[in-house]
Order: C-alpha cells, then sequence, then structure tokens
C-alpha cells in the first residue's frame, strides 16, 4: 500500500466510527470543544475529506465520539 491507500483507510475508519454513532462534523467540533480540542465544522470536513490529518487528530476524534475500540478490517 501506498500514502495514499494509508489516508484513504484512516479516513475511512474515522468515518465509519462517525456513522456508527450518527454523528456530523458539527457535532464532531462540539465533541472536540469538550476535550480541549478547538476545531471548526469546515476545518473538519477538509482534514476529513483530504485525509491528510496527524494521529493526534485521529485519536483525539476517537476519544471525543466515545470510541473504546477500533476495528481495522
Amino acid at each position: 500500500m501506498d500514502e495514499t491507500d494509508w489516508q484513504a483507510k484512516v479516513k475511512g475508519i474515522l468515518r465509519a466510527e462517525l456513522k456508527r454513532r450518527n454523528l456530523g462534523y458539527r457535532e464532531l467540533a462540539e465533541r472536540l470543544e469538550a476535550v480541549g480540542v478547538h476545531e471548526n465544522e469546515r476545518n473538519i470536513a477538509n482534514k476529513i475529506s483530504r485525509g491528510g490529518f496527524s494521529a493526534a487528530f485521529f485519536v483525539q476524534c476517537l476519544v471525543a465520539v466515545g470510541a473504546k475500540e477500533v476495528r481495522l478490517d
């Protein structure tokens, strides 16, 4: 797999976690704010759309939505 494939995989995992919880980017922004991460809806949409975000942002999102485990398959 190349870098683009890895980015697509991580983007898909994050989108799946949001979908499982029926959350949009606005709700994610609110939940991130609650854990001290300041991102607006548009920035979140852009980051996720590109798939080029840090591991820290990925984990912040997972914590914000209440994910306890992540499926990689």
